[in-house]
């Protein structure tokens, strides 16, 4: 069955963020705003998580990293410290979960960003919202990611061979900017022991059904920026298609989620209490 689309443009959420990012200027002790316009945003954690599959193997184990939401303006120390961390981190797997450009003339970052991956993983993305709206056809956008050894999944799912198991990816297009239809993603495919959702609005997880023969065993969204403005844990905004949630592990009903707060900052320059993340996890496969 096809999810109806959910295409929307930025309206409200930008003036939530706006009178959050007031807040923190006003509102707040003078060490606040200074820490979530200039010292936050800059920052970089790096998360480490394990799940494993039903039936999981200990002999297969697989590590995913995965990068959302970077909103590539410039590449700075951030972005320096994020290809870093790349680096560092053996991963088998690197998932690109949207957002990456919000505009056209950050193609060229895009790329010189996408030719400092490491080359050892194997690297996956799908389509976030911004990339709907920044005119870039999808199309073009493969091609950039081609080009740097990345293969973008839009409605669409691969198997492939890993830490000697099978594992099924399947990326949906964007909730917000697109139409995600994970029927169309999986016609015709067979079940597979492991299988790797992507989407970028955590909000799919409830209104994109999955086919029953293809549950999924994990999946990863961004989307939320973990609220981009959350003084003292609290969320003040969150766009739309994020639902319920906010960011880290949901495991109460459906596939277990994991929803970075990813590395950018989307309408406004600021994050407070939503420090930037790359997320590290290892995963024992059936």
């Amino acid at each position: 069955m096809r999810a109806p689309a959910a295409r929307s443009t930025p309206g409200p959420t930008r003036r939530r963020l706006l009178a959050g990012a007031g807040l923190v200027a006003a509102g707040l002790p003078t060490a606040a705003a200074v820490d979530g316009f200039l010292v936050t945003p800059g920052r970089l954690q790096t998360t480490d998580h394990a799940i494993a599959s039903r039936s999981a193997r200990p002999d297969r184990r697989l590590r995913l990293l995965q990068v959302s939401d970077l909103h590539l303006r410039h590449i700075g120390r951030l972005e320096t410290r994020l290809l870093d961390g790349l680096h560092g981190s053996r991963a088998d797997l690197l998932l690109l979960t949207g957002d990456m450009i919000d505009r056209r003339l950050d193609l060229g970052r895009l790329e010189t960003f996408l030719h400092e991956l490491p080359s050892a993983p194997r690297r996956f993305a799908i389509l976030g919202n911004w990339e709907h709206w920044s005119g870039v056809p999808p199309e073009e956008l493969g091609r950039i990611y081609e080009r740097h050894g990345v293969e973008l999944l839009v409605n669409r799912s691969v198997e492939i061979e890993v830490a000697g198991a099978r594992l099924r990816i399947t990326g949906l297009d964007d909730l917000r900017g697109g139409t995600p239809d994970a029927s169309a993603a999986l016609l015709g495919a067979e079940p597979c022991p492991n299988h790797l959702l992507l989407a970028h609005c955590p909000l799919a997880r409830d209104v994109v059904p999955l086919p029953e023969a293809h549950p999924a065993d994990l999946l990863l969204a961004g989307h939320t920026h973990g609220g981009q403005v959350a003084p003292w844990g609290v969320a003040l905004a969150l766009p739309e298609g994020s639902g319920r949630y906010v960011a880290g592990w949901y495991r109460d009903a459906g596939p277990p989620m994991y929803v970075s707060r990813g590395i950018g900052t989307s309408l406004v320059p600021v994050r407070l209490g939503a420090t930037p993340e790359l997320v590290r996890v290892d995963w024992s496969l059936a």
